[in-house]
Parts: C-alpha cells; sequence; structure tokens
C-alpha cells in the first residue's frame, strides 16, 4: 500500500530539498517537483518527494483521519490482548 501524506514545510534547504514535519517527526524531502514552496506550506509527501501544495485545511482534516485510523488500530489491538487475557 502505498500513501501520500500532509507535511508541513519547517524549513528550506539548498538543492530543493526542505524539512517536513509529520506528526512531529522531521524527515528530508525533495521540492523538485513542486515550485512556490514556503516555510509554513502544507505539501502531499510520497516516498521522499513533494507532490503537490495543499490547502492547510484539508491538511488538518487528512491528519485527523489518520490520527483517528492510529487510535482504532490501537483499540483493535488492545481489545485481541484483553480477549487473550479472559
Amino acid at each position: 500500500m502505498c500513501l501520500a501524506i500532509p507535511a508541513k514545510i519547517t524549513e528550506l534547504l539548498e538543492s530543493d530539498r526542505a524539512t517536513a514535519n509529520v506528526g512531529g517527526v522531521n524527515h528530508d524531502i525533495s521540492l523538485s517537483l513542486v515550485e512556490n514552496v514556503a516555510v509554513g506550506d502544507y505539501v502531499i509527501v510520497h516516498v521522499g518527494f513533494a507532490l503537490s501544495k495543499i490547502d492547510p485545511e484539508e491538511a488538518a482534516k487528512t491528519l485527523a483521519l489518520f490520527d483517528e485510523y492510529h487510535a482504532a488500530g490501537a483499540r483493535a489491538i488492545a481489545d485481541k490482548a484483553a480477549e487473550g487475557d479472559a
């Protein structure tokens, strides 16, 4: 499965590279496929490449869905563990 996820640009680097924050973790990404990116912009990142800029509200909605997905997975693991203990 391939995912492209929203990331916030926190620093512009040399050679079309940038630091992007995803869920509190910084990643070095390429901006070679996207123009006019500034610090504070959100971009969609796939395998280390920014594919496009994204509206901050849309990025927030997508990140909230990822949080919901992770929480559901954690609940499912806890429920399975509880079943095993019973």
